[in-house]
């Protein structure tokens, strides 16, 4: 290994300690935004990443390399779902460039097939927000249906909003907010009597309900076994605790995959194909993906996944024995939220859960602020078993610090423009 010059480390110095200030994310303090199986990982997902980072997967003929890693991680997320040999898929950017591709493949299908040139799509009001994304890009309707109390999709009202225009229904495994699972059963079947596409957002869910189920839970269908499934998404930068940069878009066949590709021969350099909305893309998470992926295999997937969903039960509980805090849901997997009991006239909240988010991040930690209604959002991993009762006691005494206070909060977002 080439020993670093004088101004190599200079700079490296500077670019350590211009992060000094962010979220000590390693040792748990966040749930949200990053995601962590301990250093063991963490080094082969670097090192892998670094080999690779500035290759570029636009073209697998000069780096025959990624060809493979993409292969093989699409076979493994493959086999994960139930999927089949006539599944075909292709590794993303992320969760939001799978549901951008999920979007416009249904768009284009709908168009190819069906002649269809005022496309819609169809979904709750809890599938994630690229969703919004990908029909401000694409041109397509976005029609918004209210979920059931249980905040899971309202199927009948679906099928009420669906017409000769639809060409998406979409579910969620589970989805973000409240961290449920869709009834992805009804959902497929309601695009199946249609013809139409159906996609299930697993970006937060694909590895970990895949592994639940293993582990004896009673895990509801959502993946290919359900008939009337077209496309899945699944990250493995979240719960595959792979490197930022790396998630899976599955669909059923080969065509439905058609038509998320692009090509054109339409300039002066030749025949131009893209498998996503990146053309450029580097090859580090490909490699970083494949060599977490073969490090930690099935029995490590387990092990980390058994860890944060006892981990994620032992905060539901928690939260339901602190007085004035109340559990959106019970969590069908890893991801909960909860908010504050109304006073007596049913609609005020006893007090502010925004300023309990405040009084958290005082002490150090990053919880989601959501809404509506007004909740606070943890994404639980691998890291937090170890740091869990610290959060517990510290949510604790935010609480009652608020509640006696009567102080209040404000909910910032979840994404910033600057």
């Amino acid at each position: 290994m080439r020993v670093m010059d004088s101004r190599s480390q200079e700079v490296l110095a500077q670019v350590a300690e211009i992060g000094q200030s962010d979220l000590r994310w390693k040792d748990g303090r966040a749930f949200s935004l990053a995601y962590y199986a301990g250093p063991e990982v963490q080094e082969v997902a670097d090192r892998a990443y670094a080999m690779y980072g500035s290759t570029n997967g636009l073209n697998a003929d000069a780096f025959p390399s990624l060809k493979k890693f993409q292969a093989e991680v699409v076979s493994t997320v493959n086999r994960w779902v139930h999927g089949d040999d006539i599944s075909a898929g292709f590794m993303t950017s992320g969760g939001t460039e799978s549901i951008l591709l999920a979007v416009k493949a249904a768009r284009e299908r709908g168009r190819k097939e069906f002649g269809i040139t005022q496309p819609n799509v169809v979904l709750p009001t809890s599938a994630h927000a690229a969703f919004e994304k990908a029909c401000y890009y694409f041109g397509l309707e976005s029609r918004r249906v209210v979920v059931r109390p249980d905040w899971r999709a309202d199927v009948e009202a679906m099928r009420q909003s669906v017409d000769e225009n639809t060409v998406l229904v979409v579910g969620s495994a589970p989805q973000y907010p409240q961290g449920v699972i869709d009834p992805i059963v009804d959902i497929a079947a309601l695009a199946r009597e249609r013809n139409i596409n159906c996609h299930v957002d697993a970006c937060m869910g694909g590895v970990t309900l895949t592994f639940l189920e293993q582990l004896g839970e009673d895990i509801q269908l959502w993946d290919f076994r359900v008939d009337g499934v077209t496309s899945i998404s699944v990250d493995l930068h979240k719960y595959g605790y792979t490197s930022k940069g790396a998630s899976v878009i599955l669909h059923r066949n080969r065509q439905l995959r058609s038509y998320q590709t692009f090509t054109t021969d339409n300039w002066l350099g030749g025949f131009y194909g893209s498998s996503g909305v990146l053309g450029t893309k580097s090859g580090g998470p490909m490699a970083a993906a494949w060599a977490v992926m073969n490090y930690l295999g099935d029995e490590g997937y387990l092990r980390l996944t058994e860890s944060a969903r006892a981990t994620t039960r032992q905060l539901a509980d928690a939260i339901q024995t602190i007085d004035g805090l109340q559990l959106r849901a019970i969590p069908d997997s890893t991801l909960l939220s909860f908010g504050v009991q109304l006073g007596d006239d049913g609609v005020t909240p006893l007090f502010d859960v925004y300023a309990v988010a405040d009084g958290l991040a005082a002490k150090g930690w990053y919880v989601d602020k959501q809404g509506p209604p007004d909740s606070l959002h943890c994404t639980v991993n691998a890291v937090h078993h170890q740091v869990i009762d610290e959060f517990i006691v510290d949510l604790s005494h935010a609480v009652a610090k608020v509640r006696d206070a009567g102080t209040t909060g404000s909910m910032g977002s979840y994404g910033t423009i600057e």
